[in-house]
């Protein structure tokens, strides 16, 4: 993590205690989170990350910034700050009322923002795979909340069997998604991801490759798929905001997908994207 880090209006030493218990959202995970891209001092597809936090939020009950400039220019003064112009940048907002443990607060929220580096994936990924994970029929799916130990969990124990990933299975046997990435399968030319009624995230990444960019030759589209899909297919990959497309190795120790060639056609349609998006705000003036 970088040196300086974001609290509400003012950027502080990463080791300033700014934080209490009584903050109802600090000791019960009541809150939501994204995590962005930073290149070129931009914060690719903030919009859509905002979009999302927004509606997470509502769902959950978290106060959240009326106006997406508010946060947004926190978070670029945050940037430079740490002089993160090629980064990753952690935003969450924490709810700090409500219950019988509430301390006095002046705030009905904190935002929290922190930098850190890039960090090199690898070439590919070793996947676990974890039954009964993600609760498709729960009305919180998809919803990307504080409450992430049971991910963080997930993952150690399958990074103590020597793997990089876990697929999640939802209550029917589906493959949903990772502990923080989305996952796609190829068949032929056809491409597949699981639907969000699976209890996966709605990964901004996903979104972009599903709705904004196209490969000539491929179809993109969602589709319950089985551990089985995976293990048949001619390619699985996983998404993420900082890993974009990343082939998988393995499943289970089972050596996953004869080829590439699908997801880096897409990597490059992806990588076209992005390169324009930040190239338009450099261009404008606008690091948005």
């Amino acid at each position: 993590m970088h040196r300086f880090i974001l609290h509400n209006d003012e950027i502080r030493e990463a080791s300033d205690a700014v934080l209490s218990a009584g903050q109802v959202g600090v000791l019960a995970g009541w809150g939501v989170f994204s995590t962005l891209r930073v290149a070129g001092g931009v914060l690719f597809a903030f919009e859509r990350h905002w979009a999302r936090m927004q509606k997470d939020a509502r769902l959950l009950h978290v106060p959240f910034p009326e106006d997406a400039a508010y946060l947004h220019s926190r978070l670029l003064r945050l940037i430079e700050s740490n002089g993160a112009h090629e980064a990753t940048l952690r935003v969450a907002v924490v709810r700090n009322r409500g219950g019988i443990w509430e301390g006095p607060n002046t705030h009905d929220f904190d935002l929290i923002a922190l930098t850190t580096g890039l960090k090199n994936w690898g070439r590919g990924v070793r996947l676990a795979v974890a039954e009964q994970s993600r609760h498709a029929a729960s009305p919180f799916r998809g919803v990307k909340m504080l409450s992430w130990a049971q991910n963080l969990v997930t993952l150690e124990l399958a990074q103590a069997r020597g793997f990089d990933e876990v697929i999640l299975l939802n209550e029917r046997g589906e493959v949903s998604e990772c502990t923080s990435a989305n996952i796609f399968a190829a068949h032929s030319d056809h491409i597949w991801t699981p639907p969000l009624d699976s209890g996966c995230l709605p990964g901004v990444t996903r979104d972009i490759i599903l709705h904004e960019i196209r490969a000539e030759g491929l179809t993109v589209e969602e589709k319950a798929l089985r551990l089985e899909d995976l293990e048949n297919a001619d390619e699985v990959f996983i998404t993420s905001t900082t890993r974009d497309l990343l082939p998988i190795a393995d499943i289970e120790g089972r050596p996953a997908g004869i080829n590439d060639s699908n997801r880096e056609r897409l990597q490059a349609a992806f990588s076209h994207y992005f390169d324009e998006y930040i190239g338009s705000r450099v261009a404008a003036g606008s690091p948005q």
